[in-house]
């Protein structure tokens, strides 16, 4: 069992400590308090001190404000790594600062006292006790901060200029103001404030056995704050790797790149988008491994292997780079990278009933990319085609989040190997396959309804491509409402029907949602409403032509629709060689 360190402390006990030399490290976010968050700081600070603004209503011997929880890990060299509590530590330090500097002219006995007692806070003490003005309490490493220095600055000299723009100086700023005008307007409460401030605040120190604890405590403990990701370790032995080839400044600058373009094309369920990344990263480096068993580790555990060895290679972080852009590409569907006919497969990709699909594809970009970043047209189509029949056929008969990585694991190493993709030991029986199809209940609650319609709608050539972003939903041509007023489908089951349904954008599904068929022609054609202004029609080509062509939509139809949906799926998954060729 992992050994904790927790004692409650005041801001004095626990600064105060020779044993206190905190450093905030490399793999940490930039300071991010704000005037809001430091005003709120300040606020709860004095209304506790000073109960109903009167000074003698404290007591100083019970009364008390817990400001949150420190964790740390003592490190190989003696320091004390801030996992959490970097913000408000940070923000107390700069607090202390101002006051230790107003308090520079002032000679009466209590100032004198406890501006002693705030440079012992701040710097470390000498063997007699005397704060050492050279040697601060507290380091910053953070690789992508380049104002850690201006914060250091801060705690050294106690001088900030308005040239200085950083949110350290603007904290700093900030206290000195409320200080001032603390002074000016409760000039015999001044000594109180900063005593309070020391002797009755509460932290409370957490300090672990090793880096990893302290991460567990923190995810524990904080469900408010921005846990540090797995990225942001990885950021660390990358930023060591680059230290020491002398290529820090540059890698900081390629990692703020990595970062935005991530932040804009990943929006994961759970971790950051830079966690997404290094996970499409890994299933490559997984297939490369030849690592078949479809448990997998967790992120950090995989990149951990060998003490962080692919971290610490000159290709990885360029590998990143070339994947992070092939993702952007494709989230902006790039028409200079891709063909139209591309552009459509990933479409319909991005409403596959699961993720797998963006991992298949990060493998075979990995794999197959020239000097540019580029994949060959062909190739790629080929490959879309496949993974798709594959995929939404797949989720019929094997139902599952975790079902596709038995097929899919082998596939990557073969895709690594450059073997052509075949699922040869997964294809269907296509008895199998159409009984499944015929008997299943496309509601809207199953992600493979939204799948088979978009895929469906893109087998008419004249479907446009909708953009990524656009707002899809559901639509019942049978509306549902009419068979509550009608009651014309023999069979009620017919209304939740694949056949009934469709891919229609959200603002015309909901004009369009309660009206017989007649009635939404004009929805799905677009019209002019009354008061001149013109409502724009669906783009889905299917909807369209049934507007225009067909007089109404009834339950022959929707069991006619169906029948043709499933046969042209099937037809689909034999065009791509997966259906077993029985005797």
């Amino acid at each position: 069992m992992s050994k904790l360190n927790i004692d409650q402390q005041t801001i004095k006990e626990l600064f105060e400590n020779k044993k206190s030399d905190f450093l905030i490290p490399d793999y940490q976010r930039p300071y991010a308090w704000g005037d809001d968050e430091c005003q709120t700081l300040w606020d709860d600070i004095f209304t506790f001190a000073f109960p109903d603004n009167d000074y003698s209503k404290f007591d100083k011997d019970n009364d008390e404000y817990f400001l949150g929880p420190i964790v740390t890990f003592k490190n190989s060299n003696g320091k004390l790594e801030i996992i959490d509590g970097q913000q408000r530590l940070t923000t107390l330090m700069l607090l202390l600062r101002a006051f230790y500097s107003r308090f520079k002219n002032m000679q009466d006995s209590n100032s004198k006292s406890t501006r002693e007692v705030i440079a012992k806070c701040i710097w470390k003490t000498d063997e007699f006790g005397n704060a050492d003005t050279n040697q601060l309490k507290i380091d910053s490493e953070v690789s992508t901060d380049e104002d850690k220095e201006e914060f250091l600055s801060i705690l050294k000299t106690g001088d900030v200029n308005d040239k200085q723009k950083s949110k350290y100086a603007r904290t700093y700023r900030f206290f000195q103001s409320k200080i001032n005008e603390f002074l000016e307007g409760y000039p015999s409460y001044f000594a109180y404030l900063p005593t309070r401030i020391l002797n009755n605040c509460i932290l409370l120190p957490i300090e672990a056995e090793s880096q990893d604890t302290a991460l567990r405590i923190f995810s524990t403990l904080n469900d408010r704050g921005k846990p540090l990701s797995d990225a942001d370790i990885f950021k660390a032995q990358l930023y060591k790797f680059y230290s020491d080839k002398g290529e820090k400044d540059e890698f900081i600058k390629r990692w703020k790149s990595l970062e935005e373009i991530s932040g804009k094309i990943f929006n994961p369920i759970s971790g950051t988008p830079l966690d997404e990344l290094f996970t499409r990263y890994m299933y490559y480096e997984r297939a490369v491994l030849g690592i078949r068993s479809t448990t997998t580790e967790a992120l950090r555990k995989f990149y951990e292997r060998n003490k962080y060895a692919i971290l610490k290679r000159d290709v990885t972080m360029g590998d990143l780079e070339a994947l992070a852009m092939f993702w952007n590409d494709v989230s902006n569907q790039d028409k200079d990278v891709f063909s139209e006919r591309v552009l459509r497969k990933l479409f319909v990709l991005n409403y596959a009933p699961n993720g797998m699909w963006a991992y298949l594809l990060s493998v075979f970009f990995m794999q197959n990319k020239n000097e540019e970043g580029r994949l060959d047209d062909n190739v790629l189509y080929a490959f879309l085609d496949k993974i798709t029949a594959f995929i939404f056929a797949y989720a019929f008969l094997h139902p599952g989040v975790n079902a596709l990585r038995t097929p899919a694991y082998p596939e990557m190493i073969g895709i690594v190997n450059d073997e052509p993709i075949s699922f040869k030991d997964y294809k269907f029986r296509e008895s199998e396959l159409r009984n499944v199809l015929d008997n299943y209940e496309f509601t809207n609650g199953r992600p493979i309804t939204k799948s088979m319609l978009a895929w469906w709608a893109f087998q008419n050539e004249l479907q446009p491509l909708w953009k990524l972003d656009t707002r899809l939903e559901i639509e019942h041509i049978f509306a549902r409402k009419r068979q509550e007023v009608e009651k014309s489908l023999k069979n009620k089951r017919n209304l939740e029907s694949l056949g009934n349904k469709a891919l229609l954008e959200k603002s015309i599904n909901i004009r369009a949602a309660d009206y017989r068929f007649t009635d939404k022609k004009k929805y799905y054609d677009g019209y002019v409403n009354a008061k001149g202004r013109k409502k724009e029609g669906t783009s889905n080509r299917e909807l369209l032509d049934m507007g225009r062509d067909v007089v109404d939509f009834t339950e022959t139809d929707i069991i006619s629709r169906k029948a043709g949906i499933i046969d042209a799926f099937i037809q689909y998954v034999k065009d791509n060689d997966l259906i077993i060729q029985e005797v």
